[in-house]
């Protein structure tokens, strides 16, 4: 094999991975985890060598699955934390993750019904995103954004019954607005926020929309306003095109 031969081989092995991994929790997450990877290999275009060579057991494919899905969760939380205020930050990232979660129960019952959990590949990721977490939270108790008596294990807990929550509500707008009024719940007493970190509307008027606070319909991420012309509701292109796609599908 040229020099040049060994990088390719090693770039298809590396989408090989990234397809099975992808195909694998749809799998999981719309038939449970009984689904074989022989199965998984069909739907993913590959080999069933191809699945096995990178995955030698089910378990082995699963902590994988979960691990990938925590991590996506660790990018997100950076994303977050440089593009919104600390307080919009944590609420934008919690609601985030428990949407993305809604729907995987067959997934994250893999947790809890083995007492083997978690192995060492997801105990990392776990691990990575506590301190994600907890940067979040720290920041925005700094800010006052939140309860000064709330902890990571907190929300972390909030997280999955919310993710609960959202799939169980049979209307999955309400299911969303049921969880953002529970989010909200966390923060600090007395302080009135003007306007919901998604798109709730401000209890709020003021007398001029130069001083009003709004925030991003779709990411909760804070809007500059102007004192003429109508008020922004989403940060740029790609917030309002996500919009739109969640109003048709719902």
């Amino acid at each position: 094999m040229t020099a040049a031969a060994a990088p390719a081989g090693r770039a298809d092995a590396r989408r090989n991975r990234e397809i099975v991994l992808r195909t694998a929790m749809r799998m999981f997450t719309e038939e449970g985890l009984e689904v074989s990877l022989g199965r998984i290999a069909q739907r993913a275009g590959v080999g069933a060598g191809t699945v096995y060579r990178h995955f030698p057991s089910k378990e082995i494919l699963l902590e994988a699955v979960l691990a990938e899905h925590v991590e996506g969760f660790v990018a997100a939380a950076g994303r977050w934390a440089a593009r919104a205020a600390p307080g919009d930050a944590l609420f934008g990232f919690l609601l985030e993750v428990i949407e993305k979660s809604a729907g995987r129960q067959h997934v994250c019952d893999a947790l809890t019904a083995d007492k083997g959990w978690p192995r060492a590949m997801l105990a990392a990721a776990a691990q990575r995103f506590r301190e994600a977490l907890e940067r979040l939270l720290h920041e925005a108790k700094q800010a006052g954004a939140i309860r000064a008596d709330v902890r990571a294990d907190d929300l972390a807990a909030l997280a999955v019954g919310g993710a609960a929550l959202r799939s169980a509500h049979r209307d999955q707008a309400r299911g969303t607005r049921l969880v953002r009024l529970l989010l909200d719940g966390l923060r600090t007493p007395g302080v009135t926020k003007a306007g919901s970190f998604r798109d709730a509307p401000s209890p709020q008027r003021h007398e001029s929309a130069a001083h009003s606070v709004r925030y991003c319909a779709e990411c909760g991420a804070r809007l500059r306003v102007h004192a003429t012309g109508r008020p922004p509701r989403y940060c740029g292109p790609t917030c309002r095109q996500r919009a739109r796609r969640r109003r048709i599908a719902t």
